[in-house]
């Protein structure tokens, strides 16, 4: 199923990529890209000859009726694997654990170190706790990704993907082999996750903001609320004064 999901992106999209032979033909190595849009889970497999595998909400495989068996079977086909996100930190550790169990079979892990999907395009400090704690328990190379222009193909709200060639980078694969067995020191984890992330930087060309992308959807959304609530405190008083005139 993955190849013909694959087939048929790259036919529709036609994704154009760079660095491909960054990619071992075989061994494990971790896959650490920036994170633009739902899709790039989808692009990045359709472009390599070998399965990689990453972590999706078990909700899309536990999803009742006919399209949640779909939902389901085409996560599967992609090679997402379920983790139980219920709690913050048990969801991290399943992650973690599901991570070293993919490289310790000698496959690809791919991961998202921002933790979550960029509101605005920008690249967001990584999250220490996943990618270098997975790198550092294993000793597999870590290659960088950059996912391109996968944000316009279909932005929040739009429910027709908009057909336009996405680009993926991959860059050389990093060696963290020195802090091997040191994946407790939050020191080494932070320096691990800043190498990768300036990697990712260079190949996306990103504007880079040093703050998680988790607290930047808050502040816009809470910008976006003080708005609306100054915009209904203008429509009160526009209309009071109507009233009194």
């Amino acid at each position: 199923m993955k190849f013909s999901i694959g087939g048929s992106l790259k036919l529709a999209f036609r994704p154009w990529v760079e660095g491909l032979e960054n990619i071992p033909a075989e061994g494990p190595a971790i896959l650490a890209s920036n994170h633009l849009s739902f899709s790039d889970s989808f692009f990045l497999p359709a472009v390599l000859d070998r399965k990689v595998t990453f972590i999706a909400k078990a909700e899309y495989f536990t999803s009742p009726g006919v399209k949640g068996k779909l939902t389901a079977a085409f996560f599967k086909g992609v090679g997402q694997l379920p983790v139980d996100r219920s709690g913050a930190r048990g969801a991290g550790e399943a992650a973690i654990k599901s991570g070293i169990d993919v490289i310790e079979r000698g496959e690809l892990f791919g991961i998202y170190p921002e933790g979550t999907r960029s509101p605005d395009g920008r690249l967001y400090r990584g999250k220490p706790g996943g990618l270098a704690r997975v790198a550092l328990a294993t000793g597999a190379p870590v290659i960088p990704v950059a996912m391109i222009d996968t944000e316009k193909i279909q932005p929040p709200g739009k429910v027709v993907p908009k057909l336009m060639r996405p680009g993926i980078r991959i860059g050389k694969p990093l060696d963290f082999s020195r802090y091997h067995g040191m994946d407790g020191d939050r020191f080494i984890l932070r320096s691990v996750t800043d190498e990768v992330m300036y990697e990712i930087m260079k190949l996306s060309g990103q504007e880079y903001v040093d703050i998680y992308a988790t607290a930047a959807k808050r502040q816009i959304a809470d910008a976006e609320k003080a708005a609306k609530a100054e915009k209904g405190d203008k429509a009160e008083k526009a209309e009071k004064a109507d009233t009194a005139e």
